[in-house]
């Protein structure tokens, strides 16, 4: 059988594709990555913010397409159950589905004001007030889960969507050295220094396509 594959775009730049990536990951699925050039419209649209629909990440997998990063995560839920990418528990899962949920159409002003970057860092970044709602949400999220379920995954000891999903902020709040309490620092670590994550940001570090746009010099 044809392995499975994954279109993505920018390893740097690309949230989306992140959180898309992660949720094979943990599903445990044998799959080959395929890049978009960010030159492609879709692909600049997704990346700078001007669309409110895209289609990367997609995966083709068993003779489907399945794109948008919540439509990923419940297809790979149906189609790999004992990788547990939804809690087994269906109060858990319920929360997982929310907090997911929330992350997957929410914190457009964090997301504008502190843009995926991996290879960058901001030391003393000052934060946009307007996205400090946003984060003081994000760390309720965390601390909320960690002390419910704890740790040191949102939802106990195994990944699940809800880390892919938040994932990607802990790449932000990395690279513009957002202040966090020990808790959801920790929880932040964790995720920089899970394995999966560590072979994406290797492959962020090593990605020759730029983007001036988000290229900026805070």
């Amino acid at each position: 059988m044809a392995k499975a594959v994954l279109t993505i775009s920018s390893k740097n730049y690309s949230s989306w594709s992140l959180r898309g990536w992660l949720l094979c990951k943990i599903a445990g699925i044998d799959f080959e990555e395929k890049r978009q050039s960010i030159d492609d419209p879709g692909a600049r649209a997704e990346l700078l913010l001007l669309s409110p629909s895209f289609l990367t990440p997609a995966l083709e997998h068993k003779g489907l397409n399945v794109w948008d990063t919540l439509a990923i995560a419940e297809y790979l839920a149906e189609v790999c159950p004992k990788a547990q990418i939804l809690p087994a528990d269906r109060a858990a899962r319920t929360h997982n589905r929310s907090v997911s949920g929330e992350m997957h159409s929410g914190f457009s002003n964090l997301r504008s004001a502190l843009p995926m970057n991996m290879k960058a860092h901001f030391p003393n970044f000052r934060v946009w007030s307007g996205a400090k709602p946003d984060i003081e949400r994000v760390t309720t999220i965390w601390r909320d889960c960690l002390a419910s379920y704890g740790g040191p995954f949102l939802f106990g000891e195994r990944p699940t969507v809800a880390d892919a999903m938040f994932a990607p902020v802990c790449s932000r709040f990395s690279t513009y050295d957002v202040p966090l309490d020990s808790e959801c620092a920790a929880y932040r670590d964790h995720i920089l220094n899970w394995e999966p994550m560590v072979e994406w940001a290797e492959g962020a570090k090593v990605e020759p396509d730029e983007m001036e746009e988000l290229d900026v010099e805070f």
